[in-house]
Parts: C-alpha cells; structure tokens; sequence
C-alpha cells in the first residue's frame, strides 16, 4: 500500500483494549502518533489521542500496540461506516464550525505534533 501519512482514505485504529475509533486528523509524534476523533474539535481534550510507539508496515499499519487500516477494508464494521457518513454529512452542512486546515496544524503542533 502507501505511508500512513500519504493517504487520503479514511483510516480507522484499533486498540490494544479493543476499542476502535476513526482518525478525523493524523500527526507524526516523537513518541509515536498523535490522532484525534471524529468531532474532536467540539472537546479537544478528550477526543485527541497519543498512541506510543513505532510505526511500521504500509498497510495495515502498526504503532505500538495499535493497528490502523483503511475503513471499508477487511469486513469493517457497520457502526464505523456509519460514523464516518455522519462525520462527512456534517463537514458538509456544518464546515465553518470546522477548524481551518492551518488552525488543526497549529493545535497539532503545541500538543506535541511533527509536521
């Protein structure tokens, strides 16, 4: 496949704990990866994530004890597809409220981010 951070598809990461989300935004950490949920803007700090580790593979892809791969791959789940329709529909009705591109790199980087 490509790297995590060329892609453009949307990226779903399972947990260690088992608990899956999809990754609204994705960042380079020195630690690992820094990531944030759907609607994470609306409580940033519960919503925005470091998962530690080192990142390998090119699809599925591994950081620490976490595995992303593309939604949609690999009998995703229902419930997922659907959060992810939900997100799109609201960045469509709602995008002002939706931080500009340059606001969630500036966030990004003062939690820690590379860019």
């Amino acid at each position: 496949m490509a790297d995590l951070f060329s892609m453009k598809s949307p990226l779903i990461i399972r947990l260690a704990n088992g608990e899956t989300h999809i990754m609204a935004e994705y960042f380079r950490h020195p630690r690992g990866l820094l990531y944030f949920e759907l609607f994470w803007h609306q409580q940033p700090e519960n919503l925005t994530h470091l998962i530690e580790g080192e990142y390998k593979g090119e699809g599925p892809w591994k950081v620490g004890d976490a595995v992303i791969s593309v939604l949609g791959c690999h009998g995703c789940d229902a419930d997922l597809a659907t959060a992810f329709a939900e997100w799109q529909m609201y960045l469509q009705m709602c995008g002002d409220d939706y931080p500009a591109e340059q606001a969630i790199k500036e966030y990004a980087v003062k939690i820690g981010a590379l860019l």
